[in-house]
């Protein structure tokens, strides 16, 4: 069955590997691409989305910038592994259409016009405008059939020593996702950590040939200096393509029930995803986490991905 998503992003290298696999798999319906302020602004952002759905043939799914700022704090860029423009290292096409809709409305709209269940929300930046839309819009919660998001993690932080950076910059916005009825699952830290572009990847990636490998393989590259400066990582992480991934093949992961909750308040730990596992979870717990990641299952997900979109491309579709 196929399974419709509203991707919310920040374009982002590793976003743009979501995008891909998001619209060159076939068990994706691709409603909508929504943007967010993130790792670079707003208007930023939104230039990438526009001109990777060129560069991939992403003709027909509406793109509509979102909210530019967190909704009480002051927006922290996370600059340096994306470079100025949020995507250095790679030359990108002119950029599709934009509509003229706020990111905010195209989701509470795509929800209220499909069937209870039928739409997977899909958010790889700041929580700001899913946030925003079930406070306009608080039906969307029981129309959405899951949350699938990345950010946090339950043992490891990016952005501070217990935080990630999607959910640090804008803890009240995720704080209000993760306490709303409906199905969540964080795909953190913990589980992104483990995807790893790995030069073997890269050899798998170079033999499609094509400009949109060449693409990919860029991205590679760029990231991998920008990861050069953190002692942790021989090969750089690509985060966000996960949660698609997951929504594809629910296999790709392992999760687990737990509560899942947002620090607001402490001084070293504001932003922190607190997931409990003293004990096993009650009946009720709507939140889960990724655990382990199936590393072969996911690339060839975004290997194939990659080789589609080529396909399609020469094929004129």
């Amino acid at each position: 069955m196929v399974r419709k998503i509203i991707l919310d992003c920040d374009p982002g290298h590793d976003d743009a590997l979501a995008l891909m696999l998001a619209h060159g798999n076939p068990e994706i319906e691709l409603l909508a691409v929504t943007t967010v302020g993130g790792n670079q602004t707003l208007f930023k952002v939104t230039d990438n989305a526009r001109r990777i759905a060129t560069l991939i043939g992403m003709h027909d799914v509406p793109i509509a910038a979102g909210c530019e700022r967190p909704l009480v704090r002051t927006l922290e860029f996370e600059t340096p592994p994306y470079g100025e423009t949020g995507l250095d290292g790679v030359i990108l096409p002119e950029p599709a259409p934009l509509v003229e809709q706020h990111a905010v409305d195209l989701i509470i709209d795509t929800v209220m016009s499909h069937a209870p269940g039928e739409v997977t929300l899909v958010p790889t930046g700041p929580l700001t405008n899913i946030a925003m839309a079930v406070r306009k819009e608080p039906r969307i919660v029981n129309r959405v059939k899951e949350v699938v998001l990345m950010g946090g993690g339950y043992h490891v932080g990016n952005w501070s020593a217990v935080a990630e950076f999607n959910i640090k910059i804008d803890p009240e916005a995720a704080h209000i996702v993760f306490n709303e009825p409906w199905e969540v699952l964080m795909v953190g830290l913990d589980l992104t950590y483990q995807a790893l572009a790995t030069d073997e990847i890269a050899v798998r990636i170079q033999g499609l040939g094509g400009s949109i490998a060449s693409f990919v393989l860029d991205l590679f590259k760029f990231f991998h200096k920008a990861y050069q400066n953190e002692p942790s990582f021989e090969y750089p992480p690509v985060h966000d393509p996960c949660t698609v991934a997951y929504v594809i093949d629910p296999k790709v992961m392992d999760t687990v029930r737990v509560p899942i909750d947002v620090e607001l308040s402490g001084s070293l730990t504001t932003g922190m995803t607190v997931a409990d596992f003293r004990a096993p979870a009650e009946s009720n717990c709507h939140t889960r986490t990724g655990t382990k990641l199936d590393f072969d299952r996911f690339w060839d997900l975004v290997i194939d991905a990659i080789d589609r979109i080529q396909q399609n491309i020469k094929k004129g579709i």
